[in-house]
């Protein structure tokens, strides 16, 4: 007699959305973290100075808001979230910057000769946001629901995804912006997947915003939480599992890991050929991280930039390019790309009265040990002269070490797998269900199975329904909403 129906690995958001959708059916389940505290990815703690509350990893939300999960759930009713008015904001030199607004006809008004372009580029986008969130919100082997909008989603892919992606634009702001988003997948540009999860990320900037959690990402996580002991599953937390063997019996088993860890904790209870195809899998390059205690804002030149939840520090399209082609080729770049986020500009309960908290990544080849804060420093010092004076206290965090914090991010990999076409279409196996393995009752719910990477629990909510069908016999989903 099975001690649990479902045991979940790993608490980050999609280990915790697999759980709650399998408590919510009615089953028994007991999910275990190898960490002494729940989160994986979306952690907020004090890493600093007391007082300072930093997001471990992930700091800002858009598909959280998009996510069918989520928004079955009821996420905006049980997290308070901050919108900020400006999305994101490119940093480029000589003062100025290229500002996405939430509201797409404020953006193209400060665009000039280029706003009627990223106006046509964007707004069949912004307007079936529904449409491009059911496109890219699953595996691609299957017919979408908007094939109108998918149509059109593609079609800009095409465009900014390839070398027709200089047609579009006359000047240099709106291409940097454009580079800027595209750059969250961390790979050479122009290619498709970087354009896709570009033009994704910048359609849901002006639809639904960018939303910060009020009080850190750690909120997601302790609604999801909650909600999962209110339903009478189990958190069992500093318990690491390296064997199937080393669990309770379970009618089923989801691992929130990744095909590597999933090969290794399986073992030879998987099929050989399978365990091939987990092989065969690649991860992407990485990321380094620097989380700043701050005295006072961030002196930036231009002051749209103060007002931003986002920050892409990049420069031009062209010098965006060149750092991720470094990266691809395993060099640190001179001029490195950077990803901010300064939550405390809009969440005052980031840092004490008048104090302020930074987060910052750059990116990096895969296994690097080298400190990155220098980089990020002289980076911001190059659009906000002065920073260095308003630092209080950092923690650095080199590639080897995020992968030591979460053995998901393979090499520094946040992304759990390499962001190509290839590997969209076949994460990690070619299959209309690659959430479920070839070994009854084990499934894999992680972000190396589509949608992907992000804080939207698509992943471990379709394992929860596969095995819900598959083991138990429920295709009744279970009502998510309160």
């Amino acid at each position: 007699m099975p001690q649990f129906d479902a045991i979940v690995v790993g608490s980050g958001p999609n280990g915790l959305a697999a759980a709650v959708t399998l408590a919510r059916a009615g089953l028994s389940v007991r999910v275990y973290e190898r960490n002494p505290t729940i989160g994986g990815g979306a952690r907020t703690a004090e890493v600093t100075l007391p007082g300072f509350h930093h997001d471990i990893c992930s700091a800002v939300h858009p598909a959280a808001l998009a996510s069918p999960f989520f928004r079955a759930w009821g996420l905006r009713e049980k997290v308070d979230f901050v919108i900020p008015e400006i999305s994101y904001a490119q940093a480029m030199h000589d003062g100025r910057a290229g500002v996405a607004y939430h509201d797409l006809e404020r953006t193209v008004e400060g665009l000039g000769r280029d706003g009627a372009a990223w106006r046509s580029l964007m707004k069949p986008l912004v307007d079936h946001i529904d449409g491009v969130t059911d496109f890219t919100g699953s595996q691609l082997l299957r017919i979408p629901r908007d094939p109108v909008t998918a149509l059109r989603f593609g079609l800009r892919v095409l465009e900014q995804g390839t070398p027709a992606w200089g047609l579009r634009f006359r000047e240099d702001v709106a291409p940097a912006l454009l580079a800027g988003v595209n750059a969250h997948s961390i790979g050479r540009m122009p290619r498709l997947s970087t354009a896709g999860a570009g033009l994704m990320l910048a359609a849901h900037g002006h639809a639904r915003g960018w939303p910060i959690p009020r009080g850190g990402s750690q909120a997601i996580i302790d609604a999801l939480a909650s909600d999962l002991v209110a339903h009478g599953g189990e958190i069992v937390v500093d318990h690491e599992v390296d064997s199937l063997d080393s669990l309770p019996t379970a009618r089923a088993v989801l691992l929130d890991v990744t095909p590597r860890a999933l090969d290794r904790i399986a073992g030879d209870r998987l099929p050989d050929r399978y365990r091939r195809a987990l092989g065969r899998f690649r991860y992407g390059d990485a990321v380094a991280k620097v989380d700043f205690a701050l005295s006072a804002p961030v002196p930036w030149t231009n002051p749209a930039l103060a007002e931003a939840g986002s920050i892409h520090a990049g420069g031009t399209r062209a010098e965006i390019q060149a750092a991720e082609g470094a990266v691809a080729d395993g060099r640190h770049p001179e001029n490195p790309y950077l990803l901010i986020s300064q939550p405390s500009r809009v969440d005052p309960t980031r840092a004490p009265d008048g104090r302020h908290v930074l987060w910052a990544y750059t990116h990096v080849p895969a296994g690097s040990t080298e400190d990155p804060a220098e980089a990020v420093i002289n980076r911001i010092e190059r659009f906000a002269p002065g920073f260095r004076e308003v630092i209080l206290d950092h923690r650095a965090v080199s590639a080897s070490e995020l992968e030591a914090y979460n053995p998901n991010y393979v090499g520094g990999d946040i992304s759990a797998g390499a962001v190509t076409i290839p590997q969209l279409i076949r994460r990690p196996v070619l299959s209309t269900d690659p959430w479920r393995t070839p070994a009854r009752g084990i499934y894999l719910s992680s972000s190396s199975t589509p949608p992907g990477t992000a804080v939207h629990g698509m992943c471990g909510w379709y394992a929860a329904r596969s095995a819900l069908r598959h083991e138990f016999g429920i295709t009744q989903m279970p009502e998510l909403g309160d």
